[in-house]
């Protein structure tokens, strides 16, 4: 039986939350509403008098082209973000820097001068992660607290000196800590591994409210891919990166007229099978998406914000080209099916690898993403458990070693194109696994789990996230916003 800890839930996989990164954005706005949500339950009751936050590592070195000090702030001042009006945002960020006062959440007005109050200490690194941050906060009574956390990777903070937060305390049916334990649960009981995964959410939530949460992940990352869909225009951050999604959208359709997400679709759908048509609208799923994330929009880790746009990708490819003639109860049982299968993907490589681009290059977030979208998709399409595990294998293996450089510290070059690639190698991958006998594997998942955190470890710094290295120095683009 395995206990809370060993649990990684759909809902911890897949985070709602604001782009464009959900270890340099994500992780550090939930450890600053962390902090200041902490500080009140304490029982420290005396005003605050100032914060001064420290970044650290690639926090420090790529923090600018992230927004990691507009998260943090925008956490500081209460903000959640699964929940914020990311149309406000640039309102916000804007009234702290002219008037140099930030409204902390339940504190009032603190004097806060983004340049002087959030110091990115870019030659600086603490042990643990790279990713690390410490907040100073000095009470009007003269007491001070340091608090540091860690972002970990698709939006997961741990806080220093402190286990993960275990939420409840409740053991679940299957432990399952490596890809065989997996298999072995699977063969015992007959179960696929969406339906193992149910049965453990089960411990913490209806069947009504996993069913529904989950849809809503979905929605979430629908919308998302809708709305980059249609938008034009230039990216933010200064490299003039043009948005492409909507264009290549529009000449697929022909400029035909439609109205809403179904309509799209069934337009969509309408062009046929040819294989460049089906490969472009991969492209443009995924393009979207991570436009979208790029502009700081409302977007789901998947399971980080760096790789969100292949997941959504992949089903969507499956419900325009893969499932017609499904009644809407079919597609959200598909849906469910999907996410779950690649949620436990996911957690097993969070378990014996990493999901942080920080600590093991791009190929702990596009390649992780890709294994997710292979093992959902191959199983939407008939695969057995095993065929669902090798699908998720070859993913990974066709992915070892990429590095993670972002040109100018953005979520644009590579990252967006990238999504493109990981989404198509997902489709592939669960191709060749529907096509062949598992019991001829050579490499098994876990096996390759333990390659990717082995290359991770070995990898040189410069190629995680830091933008000291690839593509970053050699298309060398100065931007004052990183």
């Amino acid at each position: 039986m395995a206990a809370a800890h060993d649990f990684i839930s759909v809902f911890d996989m897949f985070k709602i939350g604001v782009g464009p990164s959900s270890s340099h954005t994500l992780g550090p706005w939930r450890a600053a509403l962390d902090v200041i949500n902490k500080l009140d339950a304490s029982g420290k009751t005396a005003p605050v008098n100032s914060i001064t936050v420290l970044l650290y590592g690639s926090l420090a070195k790529t923090g600018k082209g992230h927004g990691t000090d507009i998260a943090v702030m925008l956490g500081l001042m209460g903000y959640d973000p699964e929940t914020i009006d990311v149309g406000i945002m640039d309102e916000l960020i804007s009234r702290v820097s002219t008037k140099q006062l930030l409204d902390l959440k339940n504190h009032g007005p603190i004097n806060f001068d983004p340049a002087k109050h959030i110091a990115f200490l870019k030659s600086e690194s603490l042990p643990f992660h790279p990713n690390g941050l410490t907040f100073l906060i000095e009470l009007k009574d003269g007491n001070k607290i340091a608090e540091t956390y860690f972002s970990v990777g698709g939006g997961f903070i741990v806080q220093e000196g402190k286990a993960p937060d275990q939420k409840e305390n409740i053991e679940v049916p299957f432990t399952i800590e490596h890809a065989n334990d997996l298999l072995h649960w699977c063969m015992k009981t007959g179960l696929s591994i969406s339906a193992i995964v149910f049965e453990n959410e089960l411990t913490r939530r209806s069947e009504s409210d996993i069913k529904e949460g989950v849809l809503n992940i979905w929605y979430a990352m629908r919308d998302c891919m809708y709305r980059g869909v249609h938008k034009e225009g230039l990216l933010p951050g200064g490299l003039e990166v043009k948005r492409r999604a909507a264009a290549m959208n529009k000449r697929l359709l022909k400029d035909a007229a439609y109205d809403g997400y179904d309509a799209w679709v069934s337009l969509i759908q309408q062009g046929g099978n040819d294989f460049s048509y089906i490969l472009d609208f991969v492209s443009v799923f995924a393009l979207a998406v991570n436009e979208e994330n790029a502009s700081f929009g409302r977007v789901v880790t998947a399971p980080t914000n760096g790789a969100a746009g292949v997941i959504p990708a992949v089903l969507q490819y499956y419900i325009c080209f893969c499932a017609h003639g499904k009644s809407i109860k079919e597609l959200e049982e598909n849906i469910i099916t999907f996410l779950l299968t690649a949620s436990e993907v996911g957690s097993l490589f969070k378990k014996g690898a990493t999901i942080s681009a920080a600590m093991g290059g791009c190929q702990a977030e596009i390649g992780v993403s890709a294994a997710m979208a292979a093992a959902g998709l191959t199983a939407l399409m008939g695969g057995s458990q095993r065929q669902v595990l090798m699908a998720s294998e070859i993913a990974m293996e066709h992915h070892l070693g990429l590095t993670c450089d972002p040109i100018g510290g953005l979520v644009q070059i590579p990252c967006i194109e990238r999504n493109t690639m990981g989404a198509v190698k997902a489709i592939t991958a669960s191709q060749l696994a529907l096509q062949g006998t598992p019991d001829f594997a050579i490499v098994s998942l876990d096996k390759v789990i333990q390659t990717m955190w082995d290359t991770a470890q070995d990898m040189n710094s410069k190629y995680k996230e830091t933008a000291d290295g690839g593509l970053a120095v050699h298309v060398p683009i100065s931007l004052s916003e990183c």
